[in-house]
């Protein structure tokens, strides 16, 4: 069977790609396109110098020798390549060789990356649970709405170290919370104790970012909706569970994806608060110390949280749907 269309509508479509009309519209697109790449090359070049220049330059430096003194030879020496003996000082603690002895930065790593993620899940758990619970509350209509949203969003607003500062006095020995709880315990001197003092401090402060994502997701939500399974008898945990949940998790998942990559990178709350003692020490903090005594060691634990944080993000956005960009751009092209 002959695919060949008929002669007059060769004719029509001929006509059609040379008609003036549609020449200057894709002469006017080419040109639109052009002054595109003019307008965003300032930009990116801009982004090459900040971002991919410091990540591309610390990966060369991680895997540089830091100067100092050579056991082997007992002269000091400037450094040179070390291959991979700056990530095999961080993930499998060699010093020199041999195990890094105990209370050195090498030794310290696995349990700062455990402090990391401990601190990373229980803050981020908490904060989830208590922002959905106050946007819910903030979404609804009653008199002094907007007076209770500015409030909520008071602890967020705080910069960090002025927070840690705060509890820090809150949790001394003579502090508010012994007083308050009748209790002599040491919130800053003694392991758990410290690491639930930086928990609730994270938490206090950062909870309301949580809220206000959460809450920007609700207000998406037509009342109609709701209105709809009223009539049909549905409970309000039905409702909850069959039209608040689905419809918000995008809004959901970006705000703990958003927070997820905020408290991987924790470092002034417990460096404020503990220097990093009592094991509270994470990533950020180990990366600080080792920069004290050497940039390339230093660099190979700055690229292993990057890497560590691209990973989760990557998991996050590739199988836990929080790419809320994405998921508007297909439900549009639908």
């Amino acid at each position: 069977m002959s695919t060949k269309l008929p002669e007059r509508t060769e004719t029509k479509a001929a006509e059609a790609r040379h008609m003036p009309g549609r020449e200057s519209a894709d002469r006017k697109q080419v040109t639109q396109g052009r002054w595109a790449y003019t307008l965003l090359t300032p930009t990116l070049i801009l982004l090459a110098v900040v971002i991919i220049y410091p990540v591309v330059n610390a990966i060369i430096m991680s895997f540089q020798k830091d100067a100092g003194l050579n056991p082997a030879t007992g002269f000091f020496e400037e450094g040179g390549p070390a291959g991979f003996d700056n990530y095999a000082h961080w993930l499998l603690q060699q010093c020199s060789g041999s195990a890094c002895p105990p209370g050195t930065l090498g030794a310290q790593f696995w349990n700062s990356f455990g402090t990391t993620f401990f601190f990373t899940v229980v803050t981020v758990a908490f904060e989830t649970v208590l922002g959905f619970w106050m946007a819910v509350i903030m979404a609804r209509s009653f008199r002094g709405r907007s007076a209770v949203r500015a409030a909520v969003l008071v602890p967020w607003a705080i910069p960090t170290a002025v927070t840690a500062k705060l509890w820090f006095f809150i949790f001394a020995f003579d502090g508010i919370a012994n007083k308050l709880f009748g209790t002599q315990i040491l919130w800053t001197g003694s392991e758990w104790p410290a690491k639930w003092a930086i928990i609730i401090a994270d938490v206090w402060k950062t909870t309301p970012f949580m809220a206000l994502l959460i809450l920007a997701g609700l207000q998406l939500i037509p009342d109609e909706v709701y209105e709809a399974a009223k009539v049909d008898g549905a409970s309000s945990w039905q409702r909850f569970t069959q039209i608040t949940l689905p419809l918000v998790k995008p809004a959901l998942m970006v705000a703990v994806l958003f927070r997820v990559l905020d408290a991987l990178r924790m470092f002034d709350l417990p460096y404020i608060m503990t220097q990093g003692g009592n094991n509270t020490s994470t990533l950020s903090i180990l990366v600080v110390d080792q920069i004290r005594q050497g940039f390339n060691a230093a660099a190979a634990l700055s690229t292993i949280t990057f890497l560590v944080i691209f990973i989760v993000a990557f998991i996050f956005v590739r199988f836990l749907g929080a790419n809320a960009v994405g998921a508007a751009t297909s439900s549009g092209r639908k």
